[in-house]
């Protein structure tokens, strides 16, 4: 019978199969056949196969600031170090090192903010609980020790051709000052960048919250330590060799306690597709640059082809780690298991009172 004009497009019905009076018995038992689960296993998706976290909108650009920063803050603290011991090659180049590196990695950070007057505006106030407003002070400050002394670098290299006039004695007077202030920005500069990442929904990032600035300043000790491996003569890069095998084996710790600690899933970008193979030759690199230091390090060969693979392990670290949390967002998966377990851990707990998602 048809009640409706419409009742014509409806998909013929299957056939019913009548019930049969009682369920089967087992042979020999009386215990009924075990049911079939009816409802299928569920499946991670979203509303049009969107994300459930939005990406972040950072590219390559903000991957360069993230390596040049540990440089500049690695060569920040080798700087003071060669003023502190009495070596001025390394001391000069590794704050020429710093402030190349800075300049650069703003010019990267300016660029994918899109107007200059963007990162001015980070500095009108200070937010004690904003990741992004106290990078915004550290780079500030870091940048201004480090331009005082790397400028009085190239003006004693030019033979004080500089017209500086009397801002020379000055310049002179605050040099050793300006390079102990860079020194102490070194760290937060190269441990703020962590914190802002790992401040966010992203799935990854934020699992590895516990960690990830110590992988990041041991990235920028090793990084900086090669540098000034390739530019320093040997006689006076001790330092830098010993920051090396002090960074590769603070880095190899720091990511194995990192994966330890993170939820299985959100490390999975990790270990898979472009990031992982950047963070797997990432850490080849790291342990072939630490042997080549120890064993070759006073070479000046080995030496320059150890550095060399030290800069592209920490470069490849910055990369595969940024371009991991961009993966872990576009699968809805990354965001709902770990929830879902941090969930069934809290009932387990008898934590129910605090949460719409927990209540009973």
């Amino acid at each position: 019978m048809t009640v409706s004009d419409f009742d014509d497009y409806r998909p013929p019905e299957p056939p019913r199969r009548r019930k049969r009076g009682g369920k089967r018995r087992r042979a020999g038992t009386g215990e009924g056949r075990a049911e079939a689960p009816v409802v299928p296993e569920a499946e991670f998706t979203s509303y049009y196969g969107r994300p459930v976290v939005k990406p972040p909108p950072w590219g390559d650009p903000i991957a360069l600031y993230l390596f040049l920063g540990g440089v500049a803050g690695g060569s920040a603290l080798l700087g003071a170090g060669g003023q502190i011991t009495g070596r001025p090659i390394l001391c000069r180049n590794s704050r020429l090192a710093a402030l190349a590196a800075i300049g650069v990695g703003g010019a990267a950070l300016v660029a994918d903010l899109g107007r200059p007057e963007r990162f001015l505006n980070m500095l009108r106030t200070i937010k004690p609980t904003s990741p992004m407003s106290l990078g915004s002070w550290i780079l500030t400050a870091f940048s201004a020790g480090a331009g005082v002394s790397a400028v009085s670098e190239i003006d004693r290299m030019t033979g004080s051709r500089i017209p500086l006039g009397p801002l020379r004695r000055l310049l002179r007077g605050l040099e050793g000052p300006a390079g102990m202030e860079a020194a102490v920005f070194a760290a937060p500069l190269s441990a703020y960048t962590a914190v802002l990442l790992s401040d966010t929904a992203n799935p990854t990032w934020n699992a590895a919250r516990e960690d990830l600035p110590f992988v990041f300043v041991s990235s920028a000790s090793l990084a900086a330590a090669g540098l000034a491996m390739i530019t320093t003569p040997v006689k006076e890069a001790g330092p830098a060799r010993a920051l090396a095998v002090l960074g590769v084996t603070g880095e190899l710790i720091a990511t194995r306690s990192m994966e330890k600690n993170m939820d299985p899933v959100a490390a999975e970008p990790l270990h898979s597709g472009g990031p992982g193979r950047m963070l797997a030759w990432s850490e080849r690199l790291a342990v072939a640059g630490g042997v080549g230091t120890l064993v070759g390090g006073r070479y000046r060969p080995t030496a320059a082809m150890s550095g060399l693979l030290l800069l592209g392990a920490s470069a490849l670290t910055r990369f595969g780690i940024l371009r991991a949390g961009i993966r872990s967002t576009e699968n809805p998966r990354y965001t709902i298991e770990p929830q879902k377990k941090r969930l069934a851990a809290r009932r387990e707990a008898g934590v129910i009172h605090d949460s719409i998602t927990t209540t009973e």
